[in-house]
């Protein structure tokens, strides 16, 4: 194996494609690399990339073929990090260090999609033993090439050493702006700008963060489906023509990655046919969990994430297609007819600020629910610093994000976005295109599961009194489980004897 022929600064383990660009851009930072990977192919890999990026300058990542081999070239105390499958294999990792020799003062990086819940577990497990850090990571293939956005959290002296490295490697905004410094080439990292990296709290709270950021993720995602379905189904047009449509709101508002590469992969075309490729696509979406994931935790702690919800329950209706392809032979929808060409720009304006002010919402979920988490965890999370950690470097980047460090900058207690004075200022200017998109998809069949679930949510957030008041009723009726009323102190509760002739009133203490 290669070496640089002096102890490294920082261990790496797994070398897949995130472990892999996570060592080169350390490298490309100036830091020394032991990497090793169970598969000596992808260890040859990266000491491959290096030596292709790096021409005739010193070797900057040192190879290794086993776990004591790595040891051995890292300088003490040992900083490691882990870019492996998470779940046992980072149990298994952690043990064979352990075994090894690890200290007190040695620190381990999850950087993987860990359980939050798993990693308050490891440090526990691990505490005493050596320090076991989480740093979640955003961004794919290129942010962990060039700059991802990082979400870590546990031990702070941990993070004091981990703060200069962590700052370095992620990617960067300009500060006036807010908008991503770019520059994808290797061994020029971005240096100046805003890091997007910033210590989220104790031990799990950068995994929760991190998955309620693929919740947002999998909504947003979904949200811009049903944007492109309704614009095909309602206007009869092609994927290029609506990749057009995308490259233009990506000047505006929507401004963001996932609008950016929706246009590309509309106007791409198949190599093997020549049609559009979405067309070839089979429509069966997968996932890996973490969408799932923020929607039990939305339900377990009881803070509404209805349109993470609807998208993660949309993955799975699509999972059923031979289901679908036939009972699309006997249930019939409404005839479609497309939208007459003097109503198209129309249409194509209500559709927009309907994916606006959906978005809006979908976001407006994330931070309550992470809000409400930290509120039960003792977490002290500063949701302007999140907001702009993920203005750039990671899947759902956007200049929208501005915005929202603003407003938690302005009121750092803010309940929720939408009453936020600009939030609520956009919703009320585009809610009534919002509502005609989404009687639009009704009219026509296209189904919008997390349109319609965003409205739902603003139309329920907005309202003074809903119908839970009868849900009480019924509740207390057939199982007393007991009402407050609007005349008492919140806190009391009361049961009607439904089943007596008096049907008399009990304060129950």
């Amino acid at each position: 194996m290669s070496s640089t022929n002096e102890l490294c600064q920082i261990g790496l383990i797994g070398l897949g494609v995130m472990g892999k660009n996570l060592g080169l851009n350390l490298a490309d930072n100036g830091y020394s690399v032991a990497a090793f990977d169970l598969d000596a192919e992808k260890v040859q890999g990266i000491l491959s990339q290096d030596e292709q990026e790096r021409g005739d300058k010193p070797a900057r990542i040192t190879g290794c073929s086993t776990f004591e081999d790595l040891l051995s070239n890292l300088q003490k105390p040992y900083l490691i990090v882990l870019s492996i499958p998470a779940g046992k294999p980072v149990d298994i990792v952690c043990g064979k260090l352990l075994e090894l020799g690890l200290s007190q003062d040695d620190i381990v990086v999850d950087t993987g999609n860990s359980l939050w819940t798993d990693t308050v577990e490891r440090e526990k497990q691990y505490h005493g033993k050596f320090i076991f850090f989480s740093c979640a990571v955003s961004g794919g293939e290129v942010g962990a090439r060039f700059g991802p956005s990082l979400m870590p959290s546990g031990d702070q002296a941990g993070w004091s050493r981990l703060e200069p490295v962590l700052e370095a490697i992620s990617a960067k905004v300009d500060p006036e702006s807010g908008l991503p410094l770019v520059n994808n080439e290797p061994g020029n990292p971005v240096t100046e700008g805003e890091p997007c990296a910033a210590y989220i709290g104790p031990t799990g709270a950068g995994h929760y963060v991190k998955m309620v950021h693929n919740g947002i993720e999998y909504a947003d995602m979904q949200l811009i489906c049903e944007a492109y379905q309704s614009l095909r189904t309602a206007l009869g047009l092609t994927p290029k023509q609506i990749a057009a449509i995308f490259r233009e709101w990506n000047k505006g508002p929507l401004n963001s990655y996932l609008i950016e590469i929706s246009a590309e992969v509309l106007e791409q075309d198949d190599p093997v046919t020549g049609k559009p490729l979405v067309d070839v696509v089979l429509d069966v979406a997968g996932q890996k969990g973490t969408g799932l994931w923020t929607a039990l935790s939305s339900l377990e702690i009881g803070s509404p994430a209805m349109a993470v919800t609807a998208s993660v329950y949309a993955r799975c209706l699509s999972s059923l297609k031979e289901n679908r392809v036939k009972a699309s032979t006997i249930l019939k929808g409404p005839e479609v007819t497309y939208v007459a060409d003097s109503e198209k720009e129309a249409y194509i304006a209500r559709v927009h600020d309907a994916l606006y002010c959906s978005k809006i919402c979908a976001y407006a979920q994330g931070f309550e629910l992470m809000k409400t988490a930290g509120e039960q965890q003792g977490w002290d999370l500063d949701f302007a610093a999140i907001a702009k950690i993920w203005r750039a470097g990671c899947i759902i980047r956007a200049v929208f994000l501005q915005s929202i460090t603003d407003a938690f900058n302005k009121d750092k207690g803010l309940a929720n976005l939408l009453m936020d004075e600009f939030f609520a200022g956009q919703v009320e200017k585009f809610q009534s295109n919002w509502r005609e998109a989404i009687v639009d998809g009704v009219r026509l069949g296209v189904p919008m599961p997390c349109f319609t679930s965003s409205l739902s949510y603003f139309d329920s957030y907005r309202s003074e009194t809903t119908a839970a008041n009868l849900l009480q009723g019924q509740r207390d009726f057939f199982g007393s489980h007991t009402f407050e009323r609007t005349d008492e102190p919140r806190g009391q509760f009361y049961h009607l004897n439904w089943s007596s002739p008096e049907r008399d009133l009990v304060r129950i203490k």
